[in-house]
């Protein structure tokens, strides 16, 4: 039995790597998806195409979440589309996933790093969390990506970190402040993950990943399809009672 029939989500960033995963996942659990992507639609369609195999809706969106500026006009955007679509005029999951990373040690970041990952990291998904409320639906499910690095520490990625532990303290005010609605908010934290986003730095260096691999309990780095499964749980109804929490999907990284 599909655990999300008829419901629809908004999955940020979810054009390739662990958006493209949680995509397909909750569209595998029968959710419609409002795909976004911030510059390559030829990935975004095949996402949507990916979706549409399955047997459900699914319409891609352009949007850069470090730009807030831009939030208005992209949500009046969905609002048309839930309507001629599906002839709604809500939708059931938001998931905050779009996002950058950056590895400079903090004597040398500079400001536009720390700016950069300030708008895309916490600063976008804060407004974007905003301006949704009006059109999710109560009872509704948000989801917020931080990372195992709020957690334990590499030296490289303090700004990252530091904006990702500021999204699940936002995760457990919205929870505080929209359960009078029903609408649980939680967040998934990925220890290393092997996707776009690192696939490069790994690539380069193997003893990278032989570290990485060797301070998890498991003994491997991890894949999208380890977080994909996260997120459409929580999405569930089976997930109902948990709120305000930070799950990690690490694999036991520095247990």
């Amino acid at each position: 039995m599909k655990t999300l029939e008829n419901k629809i989500a908004l999955v940020t960033g979810s054009s390739r790597g662990l958006g493209k995963e949680m995509a397909i996942r909750l569209a595998q659990q029968g959710a419609d998806i409002l795909v976004t992507y911030n510059s390559n639609k030829a990935q975004a369609d095949e996402t949507v195409n990916e979706i549409e195999s399955l047997g459900q809706k699914a319409v891609a969106f352009q949007l850069n979440v470090g730009d807030a500026s831009t939030f208005d006009s992209f949500f009046s955007e969905i609002k048309n589309i839930l309507q001629q679509q599906w002839s709604a005029s809500k939708f059931d999951i938001l998931v905050n996933n779009a996002g950058i990373i950056a590895h400079e040690m903090i004597a040398e970041t500079s400001e536009a790093t720390f700016d950069s990952l300030m708008n895309i990291q916490l600063k976008g998904p804060f407004f974007m969390t905003q301006k949704a409320l009006e059109l999710l639906s109560d009872g509704g499910r948000i989801i917020n990506v931080s990372t195992g690095l709020a957690r334990f520490s590499i030296p490289g990625y303090g700004a990252y970190a530091a904006m990702k532990s500021g999204m699940e303290t936002l995760t457990r005010y919205l929870a505080k402040e929209l359960g009078t609605r029903q609408i649980t908010v939680n967040a998934v934290a990925p220890g290393a993950i092997n996707t776009d986003m690192n696939k490069t730095a790994l690539e380069n260096n193997p003893e990278l990943e032989k570290m990485l691999s060797s301070v998890t309990a498991l003994g491997r780095v991890g894949v999208a399809k380890d977080i994909g499964g996260v997120v459409a749980f929580l999405a569930s109804e089976d997930a109902r009672w948990i709120n305000g929490q930070r799950i990690e999907a690490s694999g036991g990284m520095f247990l």
